[in-house]
């Protein structure tokens, strides 16, 4: 058998390729839009990807299946409740695909994987146990989608089916845990379609794989509980939904366009300008933090290719919006990609030089106000804390309201642009994100916490050690 997990750590996404070496037969699971690893690796191994399966309809990132199917001719799975806008062949719940030789009865050898109908997440959620042989006792392990994390569950809350509340999902995925996956034995491997950072869940682990066995033990979510406290704890505290989550998960139904991965053309400052004031494209600084702290175009939104850049981007950028990138010299290729990833297409170009081109626009050009936790309260401010909604329950700063960076974009209309707004997150990263999202919205009087909300309990227990 040939088993290979890819694990993209800026969108905390895992994909899998399976595949026979003996027939040369192979599966491609939830992959991701920019798919030459995944031809190149199965071309290296001598496999013929044949079957796309989705484990659920992605709404996180743009999913590769219409890539691979042009580029390789494979057909695109779905679990059998899916309604998408192009042909599938639809899994049914204990389906079994053999990769081995087939015996024209129904039956085969080799590798072999079965499908799981595991709705909660979503309602055409599956997961897929993998057998190097179709008798072996224990499987080699099980792909979990969205269904089961390591460490946590999926969320039900996300995409609710229509007319199904995230209560009504919940029920259904603790039926699914229970009937389809901790039946499996205990040494089976778990393969989730995501790690932590990820919005898809609560307390996703930075382990990419697990057990059975482990989860049966570790997981908070698969403790011994009524089934009507497990809807209460995984209904509770998840985290704020990026706004670009429906946005992909309609792509990711209905079709898209496939990948255009050229690398975006040069323009110059006024040409950037022209596009910002003429086609309304954003101006989307992905340098590091530090620099663009230090000198920015006015007006322009910033997350760095060092975090979660497309994730923040498609929190503060509507879909569908004509972007502008200023970067780092030979990163633009990088960030337009990333940006594809999560379905945001429309890169018009890149600021070419930034840094000469900042140095010599100086009336163009702000830098970030940053202050001390030492400075707060600030007259008359109204101090905004942009982290997830458990972040803040821990603990906050005083006076702090809760506006997490994932609806801010929707509740600007909640601050009094007439009085200074204070920011701040755990660090000072998705602060900048939210004072430049303000600033390019016309606020005037923003800045935010250096460091955030960490560096104030690091001086108490650097004070407190000195004591």
């Amino acid at each position: 058998m040939h088993f290979a997990q890819y694990y993209l750590d800026c969108l905390s996404q895992a994909s899998y390729l399976i595949g026979d070496q003996t027939t040369g037969r192979a599966v491609l699971v939830d992959p991701r839009r920019d798919t030459d690893d995944y031809l190149q690796d199965a071309e290296a191994a001598g496999l013929r990807i044949e079957l796309v399966i989705e484990t659920h309809v992605h709404a996180d990132f743009l999913s590769g299946h219409l890539e691979i199917a042009r580029a390789t001719g494979a057909a695109v799975a779905f679990g059998e409740a899916a309604e998408t806008g192009f042909p599938i062949r639809r899994l049914r719940d204990g389906e079994r695909i053999f990769l081995g030789e087939e015996d024209g009865e129904g039956g085969g050898a080799g590798v072999t994987l079965t499908v799981l109908a595991t709705p909660g997440h979503t309602m055409e959620s599956i997961c897929v146990v993998i057998h190097e042989h179709p008798d072996d006792d224990v499987p080699f392990g099980v792909l979990t989608g969205d269904t089961l994390f390591v460490g946590d569950v999926g969320r039900p809350d996300l995409l609710s089916a229509a007319g199904r509340s995230p209560e009504e999902m919940a029920a259904r995925l603790h039926r699914s845990l229970h009937t389809k996956l901790m039946v499996l034995p205990d040494a089976t491997r778990v393969f989730p379609a995501h790690g932590a950072g990820s919005a898809c869940g609560r307390s996703l682990s930075t382990e990419t794989s697990s057990t059975i066995g482990d989860q049966r033990r570790l997981n908070y979510a698969l403790q011994p509980m009524p089934e009507a406290d497990f809807v209460r704890l995984v209904t509770a505290g998840q985290p704020a939904t990026p706004g670009y989550f429906a946005h992909d998960a309609a792509l990711n139904r209905d079709g898209h366009p496939l990948l255009d991965a050229r690398p975006p053309a040069a323009l110059t400052l006024e040409e950037v300008l022209a596009a910002r004031d003429q086609q309304g494209a954003v101006l989307l600084d992905c340098r590091p933090l530090a620099s663009y702290t230090h000198a920015h175009l006015a007006g322009s939104l910033h997350t760095s290719l060092d975090t979660r850049f497309a994730e923040y981007a498609g929190t503060v950028v509507a879909p569908g919006t004509p972007i502008v990138l200023l970067a780092d010299p030979g990163t633009e290729r990088e960030a337009r990609v990333r940006l594809a990833r999560i379905g945001y297409d429309h890169v018009i170009g890149y600021l070419a030089d930034p840094v000469t081109v900042l140095a010599g626009t100086s009336t163009l050009v702000r830098r970030s106000r940053r202050i001390h936790h030492t400075e707060l309260p600030v007259e008359d401010g109204q101090l905004i804390d942009v982290r997830n909604p458990a972040e803040y329950e821990a603990g906050a700063l005083p006076g702090a309201r809760s506006i997490p960076l994932a609806v801010l974009p929707d509740r600007m209309g909640e601050l009094d642009r007439h009085r200074p707004v204070v920011l701040y997150c755990r660090s000072g990263n998705r602060s900048v994100i939210a004072a430049a999202l303000l600033e390019a919205h016309g606020f005037g009087d923003v800045c935010d916490v250096l460091g955030g909300y960490d560096a104030r309990g690091a001086e108490a227990g650097a004070g407190a050690e000195a004591e």
